[in-house]
């Protein structure tokens, strides 16, 4: 593959694309902060015909809750436009006839998962309810588990301890079958806009080192959600789909390996640098490169103006 190009014309790139799918997260907000300009691309993109979709492997917020957020940045977005990886977690769990199992889900994660499986009806411990929960480490102190557990969701938590990690690994290597199922795996996440912050890869990371196991993931790059949305909407050319995200292994990875048109933006975590190989490439993103790439999403808009 040739390296990125610099999406100088977008109209070119425009003029191919029918669904745009855009991550959150340093693409259309960095924290709490909205990017500058970006209401308008999206409201210029739906003027074009443009159908438009936000993936995002942030997990804390439900669909529900990440609607909220939109409308609290003065952004028009429907429900069902919205795919975070909380979503994806419980869409997995519905694929594969979790419910009939009668089995719980032990959650390391924030309100986003618990809501979304409320919402299919699997019963759940575990979550915030344990975010003050200590370990008796103390003589003949141990972690009691429910054995109901038929699967351990770990999600990205602030509230994470060394109680539900213990839980969680009580669960995986002990009860037969429990399965180990991650949103994400990203390595840094932006909790504000002043700097990155471990991401969710720091909690996976600590389940696989004291199992010796590796989890089903279903966020981005995995293709439960594009798979998701292609049946869903009934597109069927998904190169007539464009990916557009700040990460070589997530974002770009995901449109990559699933078929679709790729544009990276610089507006969050990859640097033109990064991207260009002037700088070590970060863990991970070996080979990975978009099509395009573009400051912000803000290039798109002539382009959108003229469509």
């Amino acid at each position: 593959m040739s390296g990125p190009s610099k999406l100088d014309e977008p109209s070119k790139l425009l003029s191919n694309v029918d669904v745009f799918i855009f991550d959150c997260d340093g693409v259309i907000w960095r924290g709490d902060s909205l990017i500058d300009g970006v209401p308008s691309v999206l409201d210029q993109l739906r003027l074009a015909g443009k159908k438009i979709f936000f993936v995002t492997n942030n997990s804390t917020k439900s669909r529900v809750g990440y609607k909220s957020k939109f409308t609290s940045l003065g952004l028009d977005v429907q429900p069902e436009e919205i795919f975070s990886s909380s979503f994806a977690a419980a869409a997995y769990l519905e694929q594969t006839k979790f419910k009939d199992t009668g089995k719980k889900v032990y959650i390391i994660g924030e309100k986003g998962i618990s809501e979304e499986l409320d919402a299919i009806g699997v019963s759940w411990l575990g979550g915030e309810a344990d975010k003050e929960k200590k370990a008796d480490m103390g003589p003949g102190g141990r972690v009691e588990i429910d054995h109901d557990v038929g699967a351990v969701v770990v999600g990205f938590d602030r509230h994470i301890n060394y109680y539900k990690l213990q839980y969680a690994q009580l669960c995986l290597n002990e009860l037969p079958g429990c399965e180990f199922i991650a949103t994400n795996l990203d390595r840094v996440t932006h909790l504000t806009d002043a700097q990155e912050w471990a991401g969710n890869g720091t909690m996976v990371g600590a389940v696989s080192g004291c199992t010796g196991r590796e989890p089903t993931l279903v966020g981005k790059p995995a293709p439960l959600m594009i798979d998701y949305i292609a049946t869903k909407y009934g597109i069927t050319d998904r190169s007539r789909i464009c990916m557009v995200g700040d990460r070589l292994d997530t974002d770009i990875a995901f449109g990559r390996n699933n078929g679709l048109k790729t544009c990276l933006t610089l507006s969050g975590v990859t640097t033109e640098d990064e991207l260009m190989e002037r700088a070590p490439r970060k863990k991970g993103t070996e080979g990975i490169q978009p099509e395009f790439y573009v400051e912000t999403i803000n290039d798109f808009i002539s382009a959108a103006k003229d469509a």
